[in-house]
């Protein structure tokens, strides 16, 4: 076979090409840091790369929304906890309003003290997180969830936000609540919250009542309502929500009334008004007054009139009672949202060590299919340098190599 100078020309710059294409492509893997630089350069590899990829990408996403769960419910919690010292603040002041020692302008002093913390759980109620997101207006958190509305000569807090609770995915496979609904902080109670009793509206006389007491807890956990009625001449009557006559036990003894019935023991003290009956209604807690916000204004109600005959002053001290009874099922209730609140927060750091884990899976996959073994780079670099320079050098001495030369 007879071999041309053209075929040895072209055969050595074909050479020389395919070392020069190797030794770029190494040197591209050991600037990038990556062993599949190009598609082409493992395809396999490559398509399983852009699936880790995508899967990364997707942790990362649902750890961004945890960070932002996080911010909310560490709001939330910080709201819940000074509403719930403002609670017991609150409750202090009726404790001390109680007192028969305190006059007329003592009370209104406290009602003074009272009005400022009822303002700042409003402010707290309309509370917004760092994005200018209200926490207590459920999907709608966009604008205050508590408005203050007035109707004719009364004033009221009414809630306009929505009536669910703010959710946000924080996994694959797992949504979390990250805001409450307002209904469930100010205007609801916690389960087992027991009863409370609350002197009739139209109550002429002076009778007073303390409870009622649980002294049978399988007959008042059966939630009905009760009424006790005390005539001119001392007889009580109970009664439940249908209006028909309960069993009960009535026993005086130094001036105290003690009725037993459904459960339940209520104590009254004082003389009923000639008029017509003084009424008690004893309630299960969720179906009389749930809301924070009006229990704040019964007691600034009292509190700022003066009470001057024995009507009034009973009315104040069974309303301070009714308001005292009503703090606690409200403290209860934010304090069990509020732990909640720190029970999703506590899932949220153990989903996030198990994205972290899912995390830091996926960057070694990733790393195993396209990532450079430098030292192994290295030793391919020297040796495709060298076979580069071998074959610039056989193309040079080739081209020496022609009979003209010895002509």
């Amino acid at each position: 076979m007879r071999v041309s100078s053209v075929t040895m020309y072209e055969q050595s710059i074909s050479s020389m090409n395919r070392q020069q294409n190797d030794f770029l492509k190494v040197s591209q893997q050991i600037a990038s840091g990556r062993r599949v630089v190009n598609p082409s350069d493992d395809p396999q590899a490559a398509s399983r790369a852009v699936g880790v990829d995508q899967a990364r990408a997707v942790t990362q996403q649902f750890a961004d929304s945890r960070v932002s769960a996080r911010n909310s419910l560490a709001q939330t919690e910080s709201v819940l906890n000074s509403i719930g010292d403002a609670i017991t603040s609150a409750k202090t002041l009726m404790v001390q309003a109680s007192s028969d020692t305190l006059s007329d302008a003592d009370r209104e002093s406290v009602a003074s003290e009272l009005r400022g913390i009822y303002e700042t759980v409003i402010g707290q109620a309309n509370a917004t997180d760092g994005n200018g997101r209200h926490l207590f207006g459920g999907y709608q958190d966009s604008t205050e969830p508590f408005v203050r509305k007035t109707v004719g000569d009364e004033t009221f807090i009414e809630y306009v936000g929505d009536d669910k609770g703010r959710e946000q995915r924080i996994d694959a496979s797992r949504k979390m609540k990250v805001a409450e609904s307002g209904l469930s902080i100010f205007d609801s109670v916690p389960s087992g919250a027991g009863y409370v009793a609350e002197a009739g509206a139209g109550n002429g006389g002076g009778i007073t009542f303390s409870g009622p007491q649980v002294i049978d807890a399988d007959l008042a956990s059966q939630g009905v309502a009760y009424s006790v009625a005390i005539n001119e001449s001392g007889d009580v009557t109970v009664t439940d929500g249908n209006g028909d006559t309960v069993t009960s036990d009535v026993v005086k003894k130094d001036g105290v009334t003690r009725v037993e019935f459904g459960g339940l023991a209520l104590e009254l003290k004082g003389e009923p008004g000639a008029d017509g009956d003084d009424t008690i209604a004893v309630n299960p807690a969720d179906q009389g007054n749930t809301n924070l916000f009006e229990s704040f204004e019964k007691a600034l109600a009292v509190l700022e009139n003066p009470a001057e005959t024995g009507a009034k002053k009973a009315a104040l001290r069974n309303t301070l009672n009714t308001v005292m009874r009503e703090f606690d099922n409200s403290l209860d209730n934010v304090l069990t949202k509020r732990a909640s609140v720190g029970a999703r927060l506590n899932e949220l750091d153990v989903v996030d060590s198990v994205g972290g884990n899912r995390m830091l899976n996926y960057e070694q996959t990733l790393s195993d299919l396209v990532d450079l073994d430098y030292a192994e780079a290295i030793g391919d670099y020297s040796l495709r340098q060298v076979g580069l320079q071998a074959s610039q050098k056989a193309f040079a001495d080739m081209k020496g190599m022609s009979l003209f030369n010895y002509l």
